[in-house]
């Protein structure tokens, strides 16, 4: 049964950690009194981070916008380059649409994009 942890204690596993820090490095040996107390809490705030600060997984707009950003591919450029219009990228980068497999395929392959990050796996 996992112990429930409450908003102050995961704030002092937060300060305790930043104070761990400086006394373990890689070198301390993993049975230290200190080495355990930092894998203990750090386990302790990733379970409350989870639970209270779930990631949302991007949308397929959003994962399309951003890869075009990153890659500074213009909307237009992606478009002449897998055969759509223009307006059809659009469409997809404002959430209006979805792309099919065939055309989503072939956006994560013109942006190197994870079929499964596409897919939300």
């Amino acid at each position: 049964m996992a112990m429930e942890v409450t908003k102050t204690q995961y704030e002092f596993a937060l300060s305790r950690i930043e104070e761990l820090l400086v006394v373990v490095n890689d070198e301390t040996p993993s049975n230290d009194k200190n080495a355990i107390e930092l894998s203990v809490l750090s386990d302790l705030v990733i379970g409350y981070e989870k639970e209270h600060f779930p990631i949302q997984e991007p949308t397929v707009a959003e994962l399309i916008r951003l890869s075009l950003e990153e890659q500074k591919i213009s909307q237009k450029e992606l478009a002449k380059e897998i055969g759509v219009s223009p307006s059809r990228i659009s469409d997809y980068v404002s959430g209006k649409a979805e792309p099919s497999l065939k055309i989503a395929r072939q956006i994560c392959l013109a942006l190197n994009i994870s079929p499964a990050l596409m897919l939300g796996l």
